[in-house]
């Protein structure tokens, strides 16, 4: 029972991701900004029901930007869980853009690209951060830098964050968490990590009895007269009590 669940479930998905791709070519070109945004949204809020998850949203989401949400990275749902509670631009890593339907999906999404292994682009994206606050828009960012076992979070990475400080922007903590819906219960069917592999992981969700994803806003806040080492340990351990409330 459980993989015939897993497999109307998949075909949904797999439909979703048709329509979300028929979406952007047909219908974006017509839309302004905040219709796109609002599209992104309704249709990350479907892809979470066709998978099985349903969304709990605890604390306040930002209303307008600008902002740079920073939150803990679990699982390759993450992105549109939190684009369902609040749609926001993601920075992510530049192989993402070449993805096939993923990637023309993410764009479509506003998601900045950003070549981590070099640090020329790493400044270029620092500025494009930057001027997007400056824009009064919404981003989110996984200082991370890579997906955890849901247990234990790892380090963040404060250059990122150089961009928030740069346009004086306030930075919005989020903990992330899913649950066995029925029992509280953390459900780490949805994680992504190590020699784990995305298909697998797919597969796993889909298998899994119906699932609740937590995001949990925290208040937000300015650098004040911390330095940007400083803030980003605060962040994190903010985030980090966030993930567990």
């Amino acid at each position: 029972m459980k993989s015939l669940l897993a497999s109307w479930r998949l075909l949904r998905l797999l439909g979703h991701i048709v329509k979300g791709l028929w979406i952007v070519a047909l219908r974006f070109p017509a839309l302004s900004p905040d219709q796109q945004h609002a599209r992104v949204q309704v249709w990350s809020l479907e892809l979470l029901a066709h998978a099985g998850i349903s969304l709990r949203i605890l604390g306040q989401p930002p209303v307008t930007g600008p902002v740079m949400l920073v939150a803990n990275h679990i699982s390759w749902l993450d992105i549109p869980v939190m684009h369902a509670a609040r749609h926001c631009r993601f920075v992510s890593k530049s192989d993402v853009q070449g993805w096939p339907l993923i990637g023309t999906l993410a764009t479509a999404a506003g998601t900045l690209y950003i070549e981590r292994s070099s640090r020329r682009d790493a400044l270029r994206m620092v500025r494009s951060m930057q001027e997007a606050l400056e824009r009064h828009e919404v981003l989110a960012v996984f200082p991370e830098g890579t997906t955890g076992d849901g247990r234990e979070m790892l380090p963040f990475h404060a250059n990122l964050l150089q961009a928030a400080v740069a346009a004086k922007a306030p930075v919005q903590p989020v903990g992330l968490r899913f649950a066995d819906k029925a029992s509280g219960a953390t459900s780490f069917a949805p994680s992504y990590i190590g020699d784990e592999t995305l298909v697998g992981s797919i597969w796993r969700t889909l298998c899994a009895p119906p699932i609740e994803a937590v995001v949990h806003y925290g208040p937000p806040e300015l650098a004040g007269e911390r330095d940007r080492r400083a803030w980003t340990q605060h962040l994190h351990d903010t985030v980090d009590q966030l993930r567990k409330a």
